[in-house]
């Protein structure tokens, strides 16, 4: 039974695989202007000097940052789920993008009085999302020293969030109309909003945090029985839990600081992993996560360039249209 269970994971793995690949292709062939299979061809190992620049300058950057984003929110909402062991936490649970949130909206409101240049004005957004995520990140670790309870944790991650978002909504009602409507654009996610030469630093600092997240594979198997259990196989409890809050603020401070928040894939994509390889082990989920996130954030790229002709809808919008039915799905009583 066992063999057959590898075989089925690694043959699953292997087709996985193959779906990323073709996702990936396919997205960059779709947007307003249309690039066939063969453009696309050209444009790596041929001349076609235009549409190579549509490709390497929007197409695969966006493409990128699809994978990267599905992957950080996907792990992140994968421990949060096994730490807090609730099937409905998601990678926000902490506050970590509320605090982003509350950065760019510091920042945007101040901004919207200057006239900054685009590349000045995206920086600065990206580095108030990250300061207001490691705020937030500070102050989690800090009560998480203090507190054994994880539920206490849990709470108080709730009810950072929430506090922060009330601040938000006071620099709303103040901000200036330009502002506010920058920000609210800013909070319906974007995947094409990070150029090619900010992937490097994106992927680097994911990179941190999904290097942090396979380290912390052994005690969160651990912890699937119980923090006793953890215990008694010479777990250090609030070591890996601090380790596991480190990496799921980095992931998710880092995607939504350069995409916005993105809603439903933390949370949606940890049960349709279990689902489908019919695993608990985070040896398998981790990896498996990281694929089935991948394909779905870059499936929904797709889709929100593809459902309404010439007209990009919100990221966010499709994220939550493909999300809540798994939430649904779960809630209504699946046996995992």
């Amino acid at each position: 039974m066992n063999r057959r269970i590898s075989k089925y994971n690694s043959l699953f793995f292997v087709a996985l695989g193959c779906v990323l690949a073709i996702l990936f292709i396919t997205d960059l062939t779709v947007g307003s202007v249309e690039l066939s299979l063969k453009d696309v061809w050209t444009s790596f190992f041929g001349d076609g000097a235009h549409k190579s620049k549509i490709l390497y300058q929007f197409r695969l950057p966006k493409a990128c940052v699809a994978v990267f984003t599905g992957v950080s929110l996907s792990v992140a909402g994968l421990q949060m789920q096994t730490i807090f062991r609730n099937p409905l936490a998601d990678p926000y649970v902490l506050g970590v993008s509320s605090g982003a949130g509350l950065g760019v909206a510091l920042f945007i409101m101040g901004a919207s009085s200057f006239a900054l240049v685009e590349s000045l004005r995206d920086l600065g957004t990206y580095a108030a999302a990250l300061g207001g995520s490691a705020m937030v990140l500070l102050l989690i670790l800090f009560v998480s020293t203090r507190v054994k309870d994880v539920m206490s944790v849990l709470i108080l991650g709730v009810m950072f969030g929430s506090g922060i978002s009330a601040i938000i909504s006071i620099l709303q009602y103040f901000g200036a109309s330009a502002g506010v409507k920058t920000y609210m654009i800013w909070t319906m996610g974007s995947l094409g909003s990070v150029a090619s030469d900010k992937l490097p630093l994106m992927g680097c600092a994911l990179l941190v945090g999904i290097i942090i997240s396979v380290f912390s594979i052994k005690p969160l198997n651990a912890l699937l029985l119980g923090e006793n259990y953890a215990r008694s196989m010479g777990v250090g409890i609030r070591r890996s839990r601090n380790m596991v809050f480190l990496g799921t603020s980095i992931l998710t401070g880092t995607a939504t600081a350069f995409c916005g928040p993105i809603g439903f894939i933390g949370i949606a994509v940890p049960h349709l992993t279990r689902i489908l390889f019919r695993q608990a082990d985070h040896r398998i989920l981790m990896p498996g996560t990281m694929l089935i996130g991948a394909c779905i954030m870059l499936l929904c790229d797709i889709l929100s360039q593809s459902i309404i002709r010439d007209l990009t809808l919100p990221i966010n919008s499709v994220t939550a249209l493909l999300g809540i039915p798994v939430i649904i799905f779960v809630i209504a009583g699946h046996k995992q």
